[in-house]
């Protein structure tokens, strides 16, 4: 660690408000390998009038330490395209910095390690929508933001797992009896189940979501009768049926804050579980845990490489972009 990185009593001074929150999650001797990069970063920040837009799955020593913007997908993408930034940091993965620069084609984009990609984006392209489309002549395509630019410009509207189904049955009221919906079968699933538009899906899944069982469920109640299980979307039907309450990141994120429960289990991504447990110290997080590869690509010197040689950064070719642009406006005109 070079001199500038080191562990002072400034570092300390400038971080303890931080590592009071995260003093369960790191030790103090690890948290003092961490909060210089911390504090450079947030330094690097001011200076260069940068901001980082952190998803719920990153690592708490990003998400509180470094993190200006976080929440699920749809937030970040809200917030990006409001921002007055001049570099937007995207600490998630690919797909989300590219929605970052499809809202914000004038900013620089920066992404701390490029191969931070996403099963479900890698498992359609835009000849892919383009084959459905010719298959499904007139029916419009909703596409979930865990896509490249190239699948959201084939598409008609972006979704994500929080308005999902507000997007479908905004469809149905204008007069589409049927849609369609890419990349993440078990969404569509799990949409089609609470809506009387009929939905034609794609065979994509999440590595991390489509690994929980119902019998996960099933043996964590034996230990714990009055454990409170949530679900992300992106899971089985099954596991769904099974769970105690669905929603994206954000919506478990505030059952937690909101009802309190004394024991909580989350399917979904394991720093979720971090994450909302420094928030919420009188809630019991236990349970199961998958973990997203790519996800923990995103480390405290890769975002300070990123901020202070301002790459790699995230390109799309105009007419892509314009045409992305389209189905993600359409996506928060309708949420």
């Amino acid at each position: 660690m070079s001199a500038q990185l080191q562990y002072t009593e400034e570092v300390a001074k400038a971080t303890a408000p931080i590592y009071e929150k995260l003093s369960k999650q790191y030790e103090q001797e690890q948290w003092e390998s961490l909060a210089p990069y911390i504090y450079r970063i947030n330094q690097l920040k001011a200076e260069k009038n940068a901001v980082i837009l952190a998803h719920n799955y990153m690592t708490p020593d990003i998400f509180y330490g470094v993190g200006d913007i976080v929440g699920d997908s749809l937030m970040l993408a809200q917030e990006a395209a409001k921002t007055k930034a001049n570099i937007i940091v995207q600490c998630g993965v690919h797909f989300m910095a590219e929605t970052a620069k499809i809202l914000c084609p004038e900013k620089k984009v920066l992404m701390p390690d490029m191969k931070a990609g996403c099963s479900l984006s890698e498992s359609i392209t835009g000849a892919d929508v383009r084959a459905l489309k010719e298959k499904h002549p007139g029916i419009p395509v909703v596409t979930y933001v865990n896509t490249s630019a190239d699948v959201k410009a084939e598409s008609d509207v972006c979704c994500t797992s929080s308005n999902a189904l507000k997007i479908v049955n905004e469809l149905g009221k204008q007069g589409h009896d049927t849609v369609i919906m890419t990349p993440d079968k078990f969404l569509a699933q799990n949409v089609a189940a609470e809506t009387d538009v009929k939905v034609i899906f794609w065979e994509g899944t999440c590595m991390v979501h489509e690994r929980f069982t119902p019998q996960d469920i099933i043996d964590m109640r034996k230990s714990y009768d009055d454990i409170v299980v949530l679900a992300h979307p992106e899971c089985p039907p099954e596991v769904m049926a099974e769970a105690d309450y669905a929603g994206s990141t954000a919506q478990m994120d505030k059952f937690i804050k909101e009802k309190q429960p004394k024991r909580a289990m989350l399917m979904t991504e394991c720093s979720m579980s971090d994450n909302i447990a420094a928030a919420n110290p009188n809630v019991e997080m236990i349970g199961t845990c998958q973990m997203c590869p790519h996800m923990k690509r995103i480390t405290l010197p890769k975002i300070l490489h990123c901020l202070e040689t301002e790459s790699p950064e995230v390109e799309i070719d105009p007419e892509i972009a314009s045409r992305a642009r389209k189905a993600v406006d359409k996506m928060l005109e309708l949420s």
